[in-house]
């Protein structure tokens, strides 16, 4: 058996010659964009936040400009602090800045390579990308899932109705019912799902898996063949015990579905429709991209729009001004006969206006998920390397002040008018060939949870046991995904008549 102390100095001359290759293989036609001073073989490991790197990176690109360069042990990063720049290198060069990096916690050693998130550009994403499109890629084909929508959000109603105090259990059980009745036909239990609760538990780890500087192997790749005995390799056991998760939460689903269709009795569904449509000739390969795509799906569409939602409290708990003129827009449209439904969505402007201000205000993914450069490239006059990876800084592109008034606060107007302000989508759900695929699922259910929660709850800050109003601190989770750190608020029906329309 191997000494420790050989192992470490194996490890250390693999990363030596991985660094070196690096350095003595670039031939720049142009400089690296600027950036903090880099250490040798370290880079700027150093400079490294441990937490809200959107804020670190948000404060380079006020010192360095809107495309900043930093290295880790010779792997180039390059962050972006502008939307048009973002757009023009990932959209309008997407044929070379669509690939993902190989993270290897996350994506190798955990599995969670095989989802669309983190698959590599090729002939499985673009089968993935297809599959999307073809169950839930437009208005019109998600219009076939508002049922589901609407009636799983009354339940949400009437949950908030009998426990507000549990109004977060509430928005991530309402969130896994949508996608996973959307994505597998599934209706959950309604106490302690094990489907939702393995989806819980498998993206929160994703998040912690993948977030950078999360793990040392992302950084240092060759530290993966460490055997998980070595000390320092306890990464390797978790790598594990998540793997099994994820694998968990992958199959569970599926084979429920091929039981219900064996038995004629399966809904509708992401699934569903894919394996009928490969009926007649389902390969091994084709069931893998159905199984890991629909997984895809609904372990990236709950976690993000239950971020958003609970952002939505949060903001509206904070502004009780916008909370008023919605529930006007309402009443005067709508009526208090009635919940509001995705009909109404074109005559309530500023509930729309509402909706788009959650997107903006809350960066649910504020660094973005990397993209990978394929080939050399020379943007806006500067060299980005092949293989670099690029980090579109989604929080501060959202929250710019040369783009957005007043970024900090909340104000739906500032999307309506005759000069409304960007539309946050542009940004918030990804960039060229890597934009979310469930971008319209995720709207659909962010709209439907805005509109049905105001036209019938009133929501307000809490008080302290002296009677003295808590204000929320307005603050985000470290990870890919972020969610608002935990506060409270009052969430009270409006009237008798709106406790009627929650319990019809």
């Amino acid at each position: 058996m191997l000494s420790s102390i050989h192992i470490l100095d194996g490890l250390a001359v693999i990363g030596l010659i991985v660094v070196t290759k690096r350095l003595l293989s670039r031939r720049p036609s142009a400089p690296l964009p600027p950036g903090p001073k880099r250490l040798p073989l370290l880079g700027n490991l150093l400079d490294m936040p441990t937490g809200q790197e959107w804020l670190t990176f948000a404060d380079w690109g006020k010192k360095w400009g809107d495309i900043v360069s930093i290295s880790i042990f010779g792997q180039e990063f390059v962050v972006v602090n502008s939307t048009d720049l973002a757009i023009d290198m990932l959209e309008k060069r997407s044929a070379i800045y669509s690939d993902r990096p190989v993270m290897e916690m996350g994506g190798e050693l955990v599995g969670w390579k095989n989802t669309l998130v983190l698959i590599p550009y090729g002939e499985r994403f673009r089968t993935y990308r297809k599959m999307f499109h073809q169950v839930i890629g437009t208005n019109v084909s998600m219009s076939n899932f508002h049922p589901i929508e609407e009636q799983e959000t009354q339940k949400f109603l009437q949950a908030l109705l009998t426990k507000p105090e549990d109004f977060p259990s509430h928005i991530r059980k309402t969130a896994g019912a949508i996608i996973l009745r959307i994505s597998h036909g599934y209706k959950i239990q309604e106490k302690d799902d094990p489907f939702v609760s393995l989806a819980d538990k498998a993206t929160e780890q994703f998040s912690l898996s993948t977030a950078p500087g999360g793990f040392l192997v992302n950084l240092i790749p060759p530290l993966k063949h460490i055997p998980e005995w070595f000390p320092g390799a306890g990464f390797q056991l978790t790598a594990k015990a998540w793997g099994s998760t994820l694998q968990e939460m992958v199959d569970g689903p599926h084979y429920f579905v091929k039981d219900q269709m064996s038995s004629g009795s399966a809904d509708p569904s992401f699934t569903s429709n894919l394996l009928e449509a490969e009926a007649e000739a389902t390969t091994e390969e084709a069931e893998f991209d159905i199984k890991w795509s629909a997984a895809s799906l609904y372990s990236g569409g709950s976690d993000t729009t239950v971020s958003s939602i609970h952002a939505f409290f949060l903001a509206i708990s904070l502004f009780p001004d916008v909370q008023a003129k919605a529930q006007a827009e309402i009443d005067a449209v709508v009526g208090d006969s009635r919940l509001p439904c995705f009909s109404d969505r074109e005559q309530l402007p500023y509930v729309n206006a509402v909706a788009l201000e959650v997107l903006r205000w809350h960066a649910v993914v504020p660094t973005g998920v990397p993209h990978r450069v394929m080939e050399d490239n020379v943007f806006n006059g500067y060299l980005i390397p092949k293989g670099s990876l690029v980090l579109p800084n989604v929080w501060f592109l959202l929250h710019d002040p040369r783009v957005y008034r007043d970024p900090m606060e909340f104000k739906p107007e500032r999307f309506l008018g005759p000069t409304p302000e960007p539309d946050p989508r542009n940004a918030c759900f990804g960039f060229g060939r890597r934009i979310c695929p469930g971008r319209v699922l995720a709207e659909a259910s962010v709209w439907i949870s805005v509109a049905t929660v105001l036209s019938t709850f009133n929501i307000s800050k809490v008080k302290d046991s002296n009677g003295k109003v808590i204000v929320p601190t307005i603050a985000q989770t470290s990870g890919t995904i972020s969610h608002p750190v935990a506060f409270q608020c009052n969430i009270k029906p409006r009237s008798v008549k709106a406790v009627e329309l929650i319990n019809a």
